[in-house]
């Protein structure tokens, strides 16, 4: 086999609680993280050696800045043969947008690379490989509903929350996660997530009680700066969702909806008002 094709799924986050901030300026958080069935798709192909990535959305570099080519460099730094590969994305995530679009990418190398090149590293080989590649990335390799502690890279696997209906919203503007996490006050956080009672809610498929209870306190920060982040989410509820929250640090938000005939009723509507309106679903691991 020298080309192989993979789908990369996008995450949302179904909560976010961040208990402190080290000294080196990380944080610690308690989060919930859900993969999507929005997917980019990845083709590496085998060479001789080098790296070369190939993506024609505009904002994704084609060189070293981009986490998918650091990722193939993490793998070859430890594979014991020469060897490279030639890197195609196609985007349908948005960029910079709270959904993962990049680790996910990442991800997806690691995952390409290891079964081009013989499954090399097991399953914690590749979870190493990922360690400075971004803290999402760990949880992009497996996927589906996970628990993510530390400084989200302690995962706790959860029961599979395939199949619900979620509705994206992404405003044109970016945010910086670093911005966010800078800015964020531990003694400001808002209303805190029960992140034990989300997970009774995950493991019941009680998806009323999960939307009840998503809490992402980063919004503190987001939605302060961006007040139209609210208006998004008020908007999905207006339309039909049992809850709404922002996505990772932003700028994207999401609804919940009970049936996907009300995520159609809400997207049709929402795209009079909003560029980017996604109506997608929750996956499970390896989906």
């Amino acid at each position: 086999m020298n080309e192989i094709t993979i789908l990369t799924p996008a995450k949302i986050n179904l909560s976010i609680d961040v208990t402190e901030r080290l000294e080196n300026g990380y944080h610690t958080v308690e989060m919930i993280m859900q993969s999507l069935d929005l997917c980019d798709t990845i083709t590496v192909k085998k060479r001789p050696e080098g790296i070369s990535i190939q993506c024609a959305q505009p904002y994704v570099p084609n060189d070293q800045r981009n986490v998918a080519w650091k990722a193939a460099e993490a793998f070859f730094s430890e594979y014991p043969h020469k060897a490279g590969a030639a890197i195609t994305i196609e985007k349908r995530i948005p960029v910079s947008a709270g959904l993962a679009g990049g680790s996910t990418n990442a991800a997806g190398v690691l995952k390409a690379l290891n079964k081009l090149y013989g499954s090399f590293f097991d399953a914690e080989g590749l979870v190493r490989l990922s360690k400075n590649l971004g803290s999402d990335v760990a949880f992009c390799l497996e996927g589906g509903t996970q628990l993510a502690r530390g400084i989200g890279n302690e995962l706790t696997r959860l029961p599979d929350l395939a199949g619900v209906h979620i509705v994206l919203i992404k405003p044109s503007f970016p945010v910086s996660t670093p911005w966010v996490y800078k800015n964020l006050k531990l003694s400001n956080l808002g209303e805190r997530p029960d992140t034990s009672k989300l997970i009774g809610a995950v493991t019941d498929f009680d998806i009323h009680a999960l939307a009840k209870g998503m809490r992402n306190v980063l919004e503190s920060v987001t939605v302060r700066k961006y007040p139209e982040l609210q208006r998004m989410m008020d908007h999905l509820l207006e339309y039909g969702a049992l809850g709404s929250r922002m996505s990772g640090s932003g700028p994207t938000v999401f609804g919940l909806f009970e049936t996907g005939g009300q995520a159609d009723f809400a997207t049709n509507h929402l795209l009079k008002n909003y560029q980017y309106v996604c109506h997608c679903q929750t996956i499970g691991k390896g989906e």
